[in-house]
This record gives C-alpha cells, sequence and structure tokens, in this order.
C-alpha cells in the first residue's frame, strides 16, 4: 500500500476559527470530512480514530487519489482471494495489482476496521492502548501494512501536524459538535459526518451508533421504529441502558456474516453479543454455529468464533 503524498506544515483545525469548509485546504477538509466515521470506528473496534485518519489522509491522498475517486478504497486494500466484490486495477510500486471497490468512503473505512480486526498478524495492536498512536503507527509498519520503510513516521507526522490525538478521546457525539462549531450551516451538507444519526450498514443491513443519553423511547420517536422492534433486532431486554457508541440495527439481524469473513479471533473484553452487533448476527445463530459456547461463557483473548 503506497503512501501517495507529502504534506505541508500547518497548524491543527480549531473550531473556534470557524473556517467555511470550501476554504479549508483539501487535507483539512478530509479531515473534518471523516473525523467522524473515524471515531466512529474506534468505537465499535479499538483503532485510534487518530490512526484511521492518518491512514485515510495519506493512502488516499487526501481523497484525491485515483483509488479514492475512482474506487471510494481510501486505505489502499488489495483484493485478495477473501474478496468477493468489485475490483479496481492499479499501479502500485511499478506493478499492477487489483484492488477492493467501496460503494463509498463510508463502507471503505468499514472495511478498513474489518481488515485490521479479521488479520491475525494485526493481534497485536489490540493490546495497545487506543491513546498509543505511536505504537500503533509502529505496529503497523512491522505487520507490513505499507511496503514504506517511513510508514510509522509518516503516520505519527501527520497526526501530530494536524492534532488528530485529539480524536482518540472524542465520541461520536463529540466530534459531531465539533463539526457544527466549525462548518457554517450553508456548507455542512457536504460533510459526510454531519449531524444527527447516519444510517450506516454492516452484512447489508442499516445500524446507527447511540449516543450518550439515548433510550428505547428517543431512539423510537428518531428512527420511527418502535421499541420493541428495537429491542427484538439488537437481542436486547427492556431494562437495558444504551452506551455511546452502541451498534443499534434498523432490521433484523442475519443468520451468518458477509461472505469473506468466516471467523472472528476475539480481542480484549470482547463478548459473543459484542460480536453479534460488529458482524450483523443473531445472538441465538452466533450459538447455533459455536456450539462450543453457552451463554454464560467469558471469551479469552484469541478464542476463535465462526461467523459462517
Amino acid at each position: 500500500m503506497a503512501a501517495l503524498l507529502a504534506f505541508t506544515v500547518c497548524h491543527p483545525i480549531k473550531a473556534q476559527e470557524q473556517k467555511g469548509y470550501a476554504a479549508l485546504n483539501d487535507s483539512e477538509r478530509y479531515l473534518l470530512t471523516y473525523s467522524a466515521i473515524a471515531v466512529e470506528q474506534m468505537e465499535k473496534y479499538g483503532i485510534p480514530a487518530s490512526i484511521t485518519l492518518a491512514q485515510g489522509l495519506l493512502e488516499s491522498g487526501a481523497g484525491k487519489s485515483k483509488l479514492a475517486t475512482e474506487a471510494n478504497n481510501h486505505f489502499g486494500i488489495k483484493a485478495d482471494s477473501r474478496w468477493n466484490g468489485e475490483t479496481y486495477s492499479h499501479l502500485d510500486n511499478g506493478n499492477w495489482h487489483k484492488f477492493r471497490v467501496y460503494k463509498n468512503a463510508e463502507k471503505s473505512y468499514e472495511d478498513h476496521s474489518l481488515f485490521l480486526v479479521g488479520n491475525s498478524r494485526y493481534d497485536t495492536l489490540f493490546k495497545l492502548k487506543r491513546t498509543d498512536y505511536k505504537g500503533w503507527a509502529k505496529g503497523l509498519k512491522n505487520a507490513y501494512y505499507a511496503e514504506d520503510r517511513q510508514y510509522d513516521v509518516k503516520l505519527i507526522g501527520i497526526i501530530e501536524r494536524y492534532g488528530l490525538y485529539k480524536y482518540d478521546n472524542y465520541t461520536v457525539a463529540d466530534a459531531r459538535k465539533e463539526i457544527k462549531g466549525m462548518v457554517p450551516q450553508s456548507d455542512r451538507d457536504a460533510v459526510v459526518a454531519n449531524v444527527g444519526k447516519e444510517i450506516l450498514k454492516a452484512n447489508g443491513l442499516p445500524y446507527v451508533i447511540a449516543e450518550y443519553g439515548d433510550n428505547f423511547k428517543s431512539l423510537s420517536k428518531e428512527l420511527g421504529i418502535t421499541k420493541r422492534k428495537i429491542r427484538k433486532y439488537n437481542d436486547l431486554h427492556k431494562e437495558y441502558t444504551f452506551s455511546d457508541g452502541d451498534i443499534v440495527y434498523l432490521k433484523k439481524k442475519n443468520n451468518k456474516a458477509v461472505k469473506g469473513y468466516n471467523f472472528h479471533t476475539t480481542k480484549q473484553g470482547e463478548s459473543l453479543y459484542k460480536i453479534s452487533q460488529i458482524y450483523g448476527i443473531k445472538l441465538k445463530a452466533i450459538y447455533k454455529l459455536n456450539p462450543q459456547y453457552v451463554s454464560y461463557t467469558t471469551l479469552k483473548v484469541g478464542d476463535v468464533v465462526r461467523l459462517r
């Protein structure tokens, strides 16, 4: 995966500057546009938002590369044997390779997370604190995410140049609040992760990310779905209290994961329920696929969970 741009030094983006979206330079615009999505991915998978943003910025040339503009591929992920979707031929380091094609940039961000979560060579990264962006950058280089020997140095440079480490302590609500504070209403439609709850997709299913203060009543009113259906679709009991970052599906989950994701190796703190939400699989289907586990099983780091 090739790094595509060298970036000029600039000051970290500050909300109080109140720049119009159109007045931002390419790098600032890219970081603002995808900040909430990167934070959302961090809340779901534990990957530092600063790392995700820095990789996206570097690999996609601030969203201007052909791979990003023609294939919506922001992270240079190649189409290996596990990929069953559309591909795009692209010259990389002097050789032609096939890369994954996505419907939109958000799907590229989601697949980037699943790519890291689903590859054992990145397992050690998930033992690091999500604020340890230097450890993550070095770990990605050591795991050969990119052929560039200076990959970690470039990621760290971008993170520190733009102050991206702040996002590692953000919630999605924080990121959206910042967007509202920085972008005039007239320009806000140009930002992907702008206001309200975005409808995202996993395993072909629409979902939103819960925020602090959400409950069944407020979600039902906002989403136009009955409280009963929210509980049913998400395997929840009536007394459940939502946490910031919870995945909330708007349709019934599936009985297996999307093709290409057959197994999941558990990370610290994961449960069968959390895994079922990540991949959009009914909890009872998870138990059926994994009869070795029961409802009171506590997963250990490194346990393998079958997904289809």
